[in-house]
């Protein structure tokens, strides 16, 4: 993608910025964390796509240290804040939007609560089924929001704060692409093992019962493994 594709920052909400939108992230980082099996990362490669601030990676690291680590975002502010921050872990940020650039390059590609901003999934599952190595697993989480009153509501609120607006992706749409490029595709919901967390200023969900849909019935990770060879 040429250099006028990447921007400054991503969320530009008066009043919390990338650093609101990175603590905000945090406890479902964690909760991802508990519905991916593989543990021992040590001698793998790991790519973050849309890492944003970057601290997705280093909570990884820290819980389940890697080989090395590669995360790339659109966002150029939002890269210089992630490198000013990776201290000596092995890690390194880029502003960029091509995973493909390093090709064969991971055992495992994670994309958090990225998804839904993508406009084309088919060019993204064969980015990424470049970017791994044969057999490699891209994990990635989406909320399938269909029949969520306060659908109307998350999407304006993206589009007016965001530098890229919400597609309208379904499950079928996003197993499709992936299917289409030669992965392998599972998926499961990501069912509250405790209590959901509300927040007060209902920033996301109208009422408590939508954010309750949301996160046992509309919450989901997929697990996309790439080809053998």
């Amino acid at each position: 993608m040429n250099k006028e594709s990447l921007y400054d920052v991503w969320w530009k909400c008066d009043g919390e910025g990338e650093q609101g939108m990175e603590d905000d992230h945090v406890p479902h980082w964690k909760r991802v964390l508990g519905f991916i099996p593989e543990e021992d990362l040590r001698e793998c490669s790991v790519l973050d796509f849309g890492c944003n601030q970057g601290g997705f990676l280093r909570l990884l690291y820290e819980l389940r240290p890697f080989k090395e680590g590669i995360g790339t975002d659109l966002a150029r502010q939002s890269i210089d804040v992630a490198n000013s921050r990776k201290g000596k872990l092995p890690i390194q940020y880029i502003a960029t939007s091509r995973p493909e650039q390093f090709e064969s390059r991971f055992d495992f590609a994670f994309s958090l609560a990225v998804m839904y901003l993508l406009p084309d999934l088919e060019e993204h599952a064969l980015q990424i089924r470049r970017a791994l190595k044969p057999g490699g697993v891209y994990y990635a989480t989406f909320a399938d929001y269909t029949g969520n009153p306060s659908l109307p509501a998350i999407r304006e609120r993206i589009n007016r704060n965001a530098a890229i607006p919400m597609q309208e992706h379904t499950l079928d749409s996003v197993a499709d692409a992936f299917f289409k490029a030669g992965f392998q595709v599972g998926i499961r919901r990501m069912i509250p093992s405790g209590f959901v967390s509300l927040s007060p200023t209902k920033k996301w969900y109208r009422h408590t019962i939508d954010h309750l849909q949301y996160a046992y019935e509309q919450a989901y990770i997929f697990r996309f493994t790439a080809p053998d060879k």
